[in-house]
Parts: structure tokens; sequence; C-alpha cells
């Protein structure tokens, strides 16, 4: 359900946080000076570059950059305006994110493994670019400059954006001495650097595990079907999502899910435990220099939460709620297991494993909840759970899809959509999707914004375009490819950010989509998750592969009624990790595997694997949640609050409720604070209670507004 961030340094144009990319990422269209890059269209995107023309098109765009960078720097101070200084900052901004996307991006989708290489070395020159531009003291000094002269005259956009320039700038340490500036310059692109070799180590990591079929036990047809064999007709499991979960949750053989969890959280231990820990303590050092008591704090300073603290207390709140919640729901699970083991004759050792949790909590949703994962796949072919969401978010939204045809496009199995306003008939925005697995790509499911719906220097409109990319299933010889129902829900949380890239209408690209305050970003995604909830959009989007039939209404009531199954552990696991992700960006140093096991034991009650580190793969950590993992469950009280109280009470698939939530929240971007966004469109503050009662969780007080 969460969708993950891929790591980039952007500082250049970074609203919150200068890590933050894909669904926290900007972009721009291709501009007249760079048309090299673009296709027939003016918002076509180019991508067949070869390294060369990558490596090319990358010092040819630091140059354009720097150029205008420089002529802003040497400007007398007294001669600053809006239109030689601010104006001419967000030109450059936009101009940059134009080629930006087609340099950078390459390297997670690219079935080319040399231009994924020649991708990730421009990402790495960029980054140092970035860390260089962005802390240009004679700039910075002009935009103080202007700051100062300007009192009246400005939009509220155009002070936003000037106000942020000069934030950004005193917290890149441009207040500071020269030697203190270089310091902190010379660790923000190691920083970068470092983050995005852990990436790349996660992208090309291709480990499988070979099993037996007795070892695979319990694990449909279906799925054996679609594993590669070995030479001796044993099967290859990968560590990739449609192996993964799949095995975790259904194989009966807890030796068999040991070596899975194991290989698992153990992906690129060694060298991105290394990377991690290195990179914990330069933005320590980083934090410190800028007279920040930790990084968490440095971060946070401009998140909705402001600081740790309010965090800490925030996380402790959901523990204290969520803790008898966990012990009754571990008791119930113990009680399965030992059940189990002494039917199969397996050893029963008295404790949850880790590579127990996911196998008896699907066992709860059966037993508590009757619901038959093997059947209601059968009901969720991707075509038509595709159809059915391409069909809800147009209704809800006011928009109309269209596919693009013989579009330029990555790989063969990659689909471009233009989406139009309805009423106007306007294009507002294009898509793709590129939704299987296969060698080199990216590994999770995330939004990609590849260019910003904002104002060009003509003052006209640039569309936004966006990419969805996962790792469903693919087709095969008489299967389609089928979703699990939680697949299925990440499928609107990750179309929910890319509908917030698209509908974006910002004067500045600073601002564009889902370039927002960090625990502000998950709450249009998150909200959308709930449609996957109810019963008339169910039905919308499922059908049985083979005949076509409607799911029957039993097992709709049963799934419907399994949304509170194994609530306390699910979020007691964001908790340990919201925590996990706290302890470690607050501190000087830290050990990674021993933070995450403690917090396990203590808050969740299930050990860590021994000789593994899930945090050695945990990509958020370097892709822009870093010490804002939180972010998800404080997210997540505000979409509910948002559902609940509009759309559950005024109607679900409302135009009206749903064309207003396209205005408040989508059009806006980041050129509003979230909370702003949040009071105009709930017409009050927004509150906890929606979230509590949405988990099954009734709280005998009223809950406080936050």
């Amino acid at each position: 359900m969460c969708a993950l961030r891929v790591i980039v340094c952007r500082a250049l144009y970074s609203v919150s946080n200068p890590l933050l990319r894909t669904t926290i990422q900007n972009g721009s269209v291709i501009s007249a000076r760079d048309c090299s890059l673009a296709g027939n269209k003016r918002h076509a995107l180019r991508w067949d570059l070869t390294p060369d023309d990558i490596r090319t098109a990358t010092d040819s765009l630091i140059n354009r950059v720097k150029a205008v960078y420089d002529d802003i720097g040497s400007l007398k101070i007294e001669n600053v305006s809006v239109e030689n200084t601010l104006k001419a900052l967000a030109h450059a901004k936009l101009d940059y994110a134009s080629s930006l996307h087609v340099l950078d991006f390459p390297q997670y989708v690219c079935p080319s493994k040399e231009v994924r290489a020649a991708s990730t070395e421009a990402d790495k020159k960029l980054s140092e670019f970035d860390v260089e531009i962005s802390m240009r003291e004679d700039v910075f000094q002009r935009i103080t400059a202007l700051q100062n002269k300007l009192q009246d005259n400005l939009s509220p956009e155009e002070k936003r954006f000037l106000d942020r320039l000069v934030t950004l700038g005193k917290r890149k340490g441009l207040h500071l001495s020269k030697d203190m500036q270089e310091e902190i310059k010379r660790k923000s692109k190691l920083i970068c650097e470092l983050s995005i070799e852990f990436n790349q180590n996660l992208n090309e990591d291709n480990t499988f595990l070979v099993f037996s079929e007795n070892e695979l036990g319990g694990l449909a047809d279906s799925f054996l079907d679609g594993l590669d064999k070995t030479a001796n007709g044993r099967y290859k499991v990968t560590l990739e999502y449609p192996h993964y979960f799949p095995l975790m949750k259904r194989c009966h053989n807890p030796e068999t899910r040991r070596k899975m969890e194991t290989a698992f959280h153990s992906r690129c231990k060694d060298v991105n435990t290394a990377i991690l820990e290195q990179l914990i303590q330069l933005k320590a050092k980083v934090a410190d220099l800028l007279g920040y008591t930790s990084h968490a704090n440095y971060v946070l300073e401009i998140n909705m939460a402001k600081n740790a603290g309010n965090v800490s207390d925030f996380l402790d709140t959901f523990y204290e709620t969520l803790k008898p919640i966990g012990i009754k729901e571990r008791k119930y699970i113990l009680a399965l297991k030992k059940r189990e083991c002494l039917m199969k004759g397996f050893q029963y050792d008295g404790q949850i494993n880790a590579w127990d949790l996911p196998y008896y909590m699907n066992q709860v949703e059966q037993c508590k909840f009757a619901v038959n994962k093997d059947k209601l796949i059968e009901y969720f072919p991707l075509d038509v759970v595709t159809e059915g969401l391409f069909g809800i978010y147009q209704e809800l939204l006011g928009l109309t899809f269209t596919q693009v045809e013989h579009a330029n496009v990555w790989h063969e199995n990659v689909k471009l959509y233009s989406a139009r306003d309805t009423e106007t008939g306007e294009e507002i925005g294009q898509f793709y999707m590129d939704l299987h697995p296969r060698e080199g790509k990216y590994g999770h499911a995330a939004c990609f914004g590849l260019q910003p719906g904002c104002r060009g220097p003509d003052g006209k409109r640039r569309l936004p375009v966006a990419a969805m990319v996962a790792n469903f299933t693919k087709p095969r010889k008489g299967w389609p490819s089928l979703l699990q129902h939680h697949e299925v829900e990440t499928y609107f949380h990750e179309f929910g950010h890319v509908m917030h890239e698209i509908c974006s209408k910002t004067t500045f690209s600073e601002f564009s989509g889902t370039l927002v305050e960090t625990d502000f970003v998950e709450v249009p995604s998150q909200m959308l998750e709930n449609w996957v909830w109810e019963k008339e959009p169910l039905r919308r989007m499922s059908r049985h592969y083979k005949d076509g039939s409607p799911i029957p209404d039993n097992m709709l009531d049963k799934l419907i009624a399994s949304r509170v199954a194994n609530t306390g552990l699910m979020n007691l696991r964001q908790v340990v990790l919201g925590k996990v992700d706290q302890s470690l960006h607050s501190c000087p140093d830290a050990d990674t595997a021993e933070v995450f096991a403690k917090h396990c034991e203590d808050i969740l009650g299930v050990p860590a694997t021994p000789g593994t580190n899930m945090i050695a793969s945990f990509s958020h950590l370097v892709g822009g949640y870093d010490g804002q993992y939180y972010s998800y469950l404080w997210s997540e009280v505000y979409s509910m609050d948002i559902y609940f109280s509009r759309f559950k009470k005024e109607g679900i698939m409302n135009p009206k409720v749903g064309k207003e939530y396209r205005r408040v929240i989508l059009e806006a971007g980041g050129s509003e604070d979230g909370m702003d966004m949040l009071k105009t469109f709930l017409g009050r503050d927004p509150c906890q209670d929606a979230f509590f009662q949405s988990k099954g969780l009734i709280k005998s007080q009223k809950t406080q507004t936050l």
C-alpha cells in the first residue's frame, strides 16, 4: 500500500526536501532549446536515447542552466527585480526539469543495462550539479535582496515561491561562513552519490531461490505454472513482489518461508548497510553544521509535524491505542500456529517469527472472515481492474482517458494515455502505465512525475506527464494477469498519485503536483484507497477471468468485513518503521540492524530474523522519507477524515464532491499549505476520529483535533 520513493538529490527545485522525487519529484515539458529530446508534440518525450545521447544531453543541460544562474549572480544588487531574478529562476527551473527525467528516469525502467548505467551516471552528475547550484551564495544574495525590496505587488504564489527560495537557501547554510558552506557542499554531494548507489544495488539485484514442489506446498497451481524451472525440474522463485508475497502468505512449509524471508531481508545487506550507516552519519553532521539538534529536526521543520517531539508524541499515541489490540492478535496467531504445528507435525517453538507473520495474518483473514484468496483472485484480472479503475477515476474527477496510439515508450508493454477534462475537452495531461516486472526494473510500486503542470514563460499551462511503475504478475499462456486484492489497493493508491500529478495547475514548477509537505503527500492517494473497500466500486473493477461473472455478494461482504483483520499488527508495524526511522535520524550514528531488531521486539512483539537487516533494502530512508516515514500514518489520519466526512456522507461517486476535491486538493499542488487545503475542503479543522473508526478502533473519549 505504501508508495515507495526513489532517490535523487534535486536541490535545484526541491520544495520541502531536496531528496524527494517519484511522487515527490518535479519535471517539465520540453523547451524549445532542448527539442532534440522531444517528439512530434510539445509534451511528448523521447525514450530511445543512447548512452552517448544521455551523456551529451546531461552536459548540455548543466551548461545551459549554469549560464542562467551566472547571469542572475552577476546582477547588481540594487537592480534585482521580479523579471530578472524571480521569473528568471522559475524559467531556469522549468528548463532544467524539461530534460531531467529523460536522463535520470531510464535507470529505473529501461530494458538496456547500458542505458540504465548511463542514466545512473547522469543522475550522479546532475545530483552534484544540484548541490552546486543550490549553494550559489551570489544568487541567494540577490533573492534575499529581492525579498527585502518587495513588500507588495506579488501574487500569493509568487510570494510563496520567493519566501521558499530564501528558506531553502538558509537551509543550505548560505548565511554561514565560506568554510562551513564548502563542508556542507562536500557532504551533500556524497549523500547524493551514496543514495543513488543504494538504490542501484537494489534495482540490479536478481537473487532467486530454488525449491522442490513439495517445499512449495500450499501455493496455487496458477502460481507454480508461472515459475521458471531448473534443468532438474525444481522451481525458481525470485524476490520480486509477485513471487515473494504470495509465497510468504500461502506456503505451508515454514522452512521455505524462513529461507525466503531471510533472503528477502538480506538483499544487498553488506554493501547497503554500510552505505546507510554512512548516510546517517553524514546527515547528522550536516544538520549539526546548520544548527539543528538532529537530522530529523532538520527535515521536519518544514513539514506539518514541525519537529521530532511532535512525531514522537503522535507515534506514542498510536502505540498506546494499538498495543492491546496487537496483544490479542498475537495470541490468536499463536493459537493458529500451535494448532497447525500439531496437525502437520511441525515443531512448535512458542513464538511468532518474522516468516510466520504474513502467513498467519493471511490465515486470520481466512479463519475469522472466511476470505478465499484463491477464489477471490480469479475475479481481478488486470485488464478488468484497469477498466474499472479508469472508469471510477474518470467519473469522480470529471476526466476522460484515451490511449495514445503508436506512442514512443521505453518497453513494448508500456502504454501512454491522454487525460482530458470531460466538460471542456481540454487535454490536461498524460500518463504512462508500466505494470509488469522485468530484469533491472525498479522493484516496487511508485508514481514518477515526469513533467509538471505549471505555467511556462509564455503564460500557457504546460501539460503534466507522470508514469505509474508497478510489478504485477505477467500474463502467461492460459492465464491473464490476476491481482490479489491488496494489489488492487496498491493500484488505486499509486494511480491516486498519478492524478495528483496530472491535475496540477500551479504557476511554478516548484509547487507542481505532489510537491507538497512530505507528511501530506500521501493524503490524496491513501484517500482513494477507500474505493476498493466499497461494494459498488468493487463490482465495477471485477469479473471472473473465464466467464465474466460478477463476484458473489457473500464473497464481497466477507472481503469488505476483512478490512479490520490484523489492524493492530499492521499498524504497529508502521509504528515500528516510523520509530526506527526517527531513532536512526536522531543520533549521530547507529547500528541499523540492531535498532530495527529492538523496535520489532519491543513494539511488534516479533523478533527480526537473525543475520538479516531489513533496513538495508528500506528504500524510503534514502528516497526522501528519511526522518519522515511517520508520514504514512500521519497522512492516513487526514485521508480518512476527508473520505468519511465528505465522500461517504455525500456519495462516494458524487461528481460534485469529486470535482471539488480535484480543484481544492489536486490542482493546488503545493501552492498552499496542506492544512489550509484540508480546512477548505472539510470546512473545519481535521481530527482523528475517522481513522480509528475505519480501523475498527473506537476510542473511549473524543479525540482532539490535530
